[in-house]
């Protein structure tokens, strides 16, 4: 861990007023200091000699002064840092999320939403011991020690000869330390972060462990990931300890040193007693602030860990940019042009697709035409392709190879959310949110009536259920949608599909967890409601795909065959297919 991560002051634009702050009251710390120990030297020196109290009443009230201002600046210097803390990790907080999003699926789905969810929240409150008290002693450390030597070599040369030579000790101890910490760190950081992944998957996960009865070997795991975590965490205590008693043994033996000679030469009477006091009490304040900021060091390290994997994330390139670098001549966006799926003819081009990380390819070769109004529905085994397919058509990931384009433009020229928002998708698995089944239909256009709500739940065969439901459209889903079975969660994502109202639909496997009955409603629903609209389908049953418009077999990665449709359904436009 470097003393100062100038990472964290890059992505702390708007920190850098309290900052600013926080040094500036270090710097009058370190002022008043100096100015404690001269007065208090002079009050205890002319005490010494007699002189009383009303004589030095009046320095008496300026070392009072100075003691409070001096609490004034640390009070001040630690809510400005805190501030600075607080902003900081909002800002890396906001700047997370949306580089994550932009990152898109693929990349959340080989990291674990829990580890990111610990680092986004337990790991950046880490940064709260980082600004709030290692930045500020560490500001301390490098002007207090040097003020101080000054003072004392200008008050006694010898005295600060030897506190010249005896401070460099603590830096380099500090340094030492440091090293063997860093590696510490990260590993407890790494388990938090791990446990925290793996807990949220066992919870979330919970009904069907128990169904099988795995819950007990989850929980020894949680228990060993426990085990290891406290482990680490108290070899990280450990070590805070060893390297605290050395930095004050350290302090202490130099600031003995000290005071041994500057006794001496006292008792010979080279250095008047003020002089004396003045070195005395200034000694201990030259090696203070490296103690402070060696033990802050240790606090701050697991915030200043999890900052550091942010930045491995937020450096992370999107896969648009990668993809665009990776084009010999990238297409611009010409301004005030717009793109409509009504329209437009959407062409993939030799389009190829690999996941970083595999080594076979997702698609290979894929040449597609599809014109506004087509029905097409993609099938085919698991991992043949068809929902990468999607997800290049939603920009969930971006092609290696090939080349996607609309209009006659490249798909990737084209502005994200003037894309996506001419597209509705059903996932498999639609996630919905702990809030009401009316703000889940609405989740796409949140400033819909009830009126408009209720039609397209009624479209997708939801409003039925919907209705003999506790507080019907009120009614709290819950968590993932918990009090729902898993064809009414799918219901509900279709009616919100429906409410969008766009151009283009992409459904992957919509009646996957409905009945035959439910299922035959449903493609009568999208038949009719979809009639004008282009509707891209996945699913696994090809029995069932004859009874759509166009129908594709996507064979490891691979268009291999189309199959033409029963004439009663083929009322659409054909669909250009090359292998």
């Amino acid at each position: 861990m470097k003393p100062l991560d100038p990472r964290l002051l890059r992505h702390s634009a708007a920190a850098r007023g309290y900052l600013a702050v926080t040094v500036a009251l270090g710097l009058t710390a370190t002022g008043l200091i100096l100015l404690q120990a001269s007065l208090l030297a002079h009050v205890l020196a002319a005490a010494a000699t007699g002189t009383g109290v009303t004589v030095l009443a009046g320095a008496l009230g300026m070392l009072a002064a100075v003691l409070a201002a001096r609490a004034a600046a640390a009070y001040g210097g630690e809510v400005s840092a805190l501030r600075a803390a607080a902003a900081v990790k909002s800002q890396l907080r906001r700047r997370l999320a949306d580089h994550a999003l932009k990152l898109g699926p693929s990349w959340l789905a080989r990291h674990r939403s829990g580890e990111v969810t610990t680092l986004a929240t337990r790991g950046l409150d880490g940064l709260d011991a980082y600004f709030a008290r290692y930045l500020p002693q560490l500001v301390l450390a490098c002007l207090v020690p040097f003020a101080v030597l000054i003072r004392v070599g200008v008050a006694d040369w010898i005295s600060g000869v030897v506190i010249g030579l005896t401070l460099p000790l603590m830096p380099v101890l500090a340094i030492l330390v440091g090293r063997h910490t860093k590696g510490t760190m990260q590993r407890q950081w790494r388990l938090l972060a791990g446990l925290g992944g793996h807990f949220l998957d066992v919870v979330e996960g919970l009904p069907t462990l128990k169904l099988f009865g795995r819950g007990k070997p989850q929980a020894e795991v949680i228990g060993t990931v426990t085990d290891e975590y406290r482990g680490a965490a108290m070899s990280s205590l450990r070590i805070a300890f060893l390297s605290g008693f050395v930095l004050e043994l350290t302090a202490a033996a130099a600031t003995a040193l000290v005071a041994v000679e500057v006794g001496l030469r006292l008792l010979a009477g080279h250095v008047s007693y003020q002089t004396a006091l003045l070195v005395l009490l200034l000694t201990p304040e030259a090696f203070l602030p490296l103690r402070a900021v060696g033990a802050q060091f240790h606090a701050s390290a697991e915030g200043a860990a999890a900052a550091r994997d942010v930045f491995e994330i937020l450096d992370t390139p999107e896969p648009a940019v990668v993809a665009a670098s990776a084009r010999s001549r990238p297409q611009t966006w010409a301004a005030g042009r717009r793109v409509s799926l009504r329209r437009d003819t959407i062409r993939l081009s030799g389009v190829t697709l690999a996941y970083p990380g595999r080594d076979q390819q997702a698609l290979s070769g894929v040449n597609m035409t599809i014109r506004p109004g087509d029905r097409i529905t993609l099938t085919g085994p698991s991992g043949a392709g068809k929902s990468s397919l999607l997800a290049l058509l939603l920009r969930f990931a971006y092609p290696t190879g090939g080349r996607i384009e609309i209009g006659g433009m490249d798909l990737m020229s084209i502005p994200l959310d003037e894309w996506r928002s001419q597209i509705s998708w059903v996932p498999q698995h639609p996630h919905l949110f702990t809030a009401t089944v009316a703000d889940n239909i609405a989740l796409g256009r949140p400033d819909t009536g009830h009126t408009a709500i209720a039609r397209a739940a009624q479209a997708a065969g939801a409003a039925e259920f919907i209705e003999n439901l506790p507080q019907g459209y009120a009614t709290a889903v819950g968590e993932h949608g918990l009090r729902l079975s898993s064809g009414q969660r799918q219901q509900i994502a279709l009616a919100r599909a429906f409410l969008r109202d766009t151009p283009l639909l992409l459904m992957d496997e919509p009646t996957a967890h409905l009945d035959a009955a439910s299922a035959g409603r449903l493609d009568t629903a999208i038949s009719t409601l979809m009639a004008d609209r282009t509707v891209i389908q996945v699913t696994h049953a090809q029995s069932r795909a004859h009874h759509t418009g166009q129908v594709f077999l996507l064979d490891q990665g691979r268009l291999r065959q189309a199959i033409v449709p029963l004439p009663a359904s083929a009322a659409f436009a054909p669909v250009a297919v090359a292998s």
